[in-house]
């Protein structure tokens, strides 16, 4: 491992400050991603900026908005009872990564910036544009099973890993930032990068800035969602597909409005606008679903290994709609 200085910040400001200080710094919350980066030597940061000690809050506003602080532990915002009751599937999407002890440890500001755990991208020996750009992509002709069919480059086919984030996607969350030039906030849906051709490039962050809060705006109908994760095993697996759906039907079957979100298929959580847009002022039919389904995934790029992805996600989310709009919730 190479030698780091650490410090603590008690604040966001004295954190950002010690971040910019110099460069080779990264802020380190519960460490359950960057640790294991950095004893494989894919980071090797200068700095560690301890941040755990802000930003711990969840509040609760009268208007149906929460905001959690960045520090927060995936287990306390699984756990809080406003989360649960006005966006149950930000709490579904958490329970169903990781494990126990890991989200016990693991901020929600950390679970939006960890890195992908595609196979090539941890060994040092694999071609990885994302850990070495210019070098190439060893999971364009090697195993590729778990890899991305959304938004791909030549560059890079990685998926992102977090199922909090598929969710948070779906809920129209804003990322509060605070940086060098201030503070500023940036949707969720935009703070991930597509790979393009710098796929080492992963977010719309500034050098320095700090993820201090997440805010989820009020959303009446999200208090009926749901969080579906299909995987090779039940538990401690990332998605193969995972969808994140809230659904609005009107009393004669017509929806109203929805949000619907992927993981497991995108280098970054992706919104499914297109199915979206298909759905709205359509009767809640399992045709209207597979339809829309269909125009989400029409442009889905496959590799030799995960083509199976396609019509899986596309079951998936008919699967999960058709649950809500059945009015089953589980």
């Amino acid at each position: 491992m190479t030698p780091f200085t650490y410090a603590r910040a008690d604040d966001a400001t004295t954190a950002v400050s010690l971040a910019t200080h110099g460069a080779g710094a990264k802020y380190l919350g519960g460490g359950t991603n960057l640790v294991d980066l950095m004893r494989e030597t894919i980071e090797t940061p200068q700095a560690l900026v301890d941040v755990t000690a802000i930003s711990k809050a969840i509040e609760a506003r009268p208007d149906g908005s929460v905001l959690i602080g960045a520090g927060v532990t995936n287990t306390t915002v699984a756990a809080d009872r406003d989360v649960r009751m006005r966006f149950p599937m930000l709490a579904r999407a958490i329970l169903a990564g990781a494990s126990g002890q890991i989200r016990n440890m693991a901020t929600v500001g950390g679970n939006i910036m960890q890195r992908t755990r595609c196979a090539y991208f941890y060994d040092g020996a694999a071609l990885c544009n994302k850990r070495a750009p210019g070098s190439g992509c060893d999971a364009l002709g090697g195993f590729n099973r778990m890899h991305a069919i959304l938004g791909t480059s030549a560059a890079c086919v990685a998926t992102h890993p977090s199922d909090m984030c598929v969710a948070l996607a779906a809920l129209d969350a804003a990322v509060h930032l605070q940086g060098p030039n201030g503070a500023r906030s940036i949707k969720l849906t935009d703070l991930h990068l597509l790979p393009g051709e710098r796929p080492d490039i992963e977010t719309e962050l500034a050098h320095g800035e700090l993820i201090v809060a997440v805010e989820l705006p009020a959303l009446p109908f999200a208090a009926r969602s749901i969080y579906r994760k299909v995987r090779d095993r039940s538990s401690y697996a990332f998605a193969l597909v995972s969808v994140a759906a809230s659904l609005d039907v009107s009393s004669d079957g017509t929806v109203r409005d929805v949000r619907l979100a992927l993981g497991g298929v995108a280098h970054k959580p992706w919104r499914a606008f297109a199915a979206e847009a298909a759905l709205k002022d359509r009767q809640a039919t399992p045709e209207a679903f597979r339809a829309a389904a269909e125009a989400e995934l029409k442009d889905a790029t496959m590799l030799r290994d995960n083509g199976f992805k396609v019509e899986l996600a596309k079951r998936v989310i008919v699967s999960a709609l058709l649950q809500l709009s059945r009015g089953a919730v589980l």
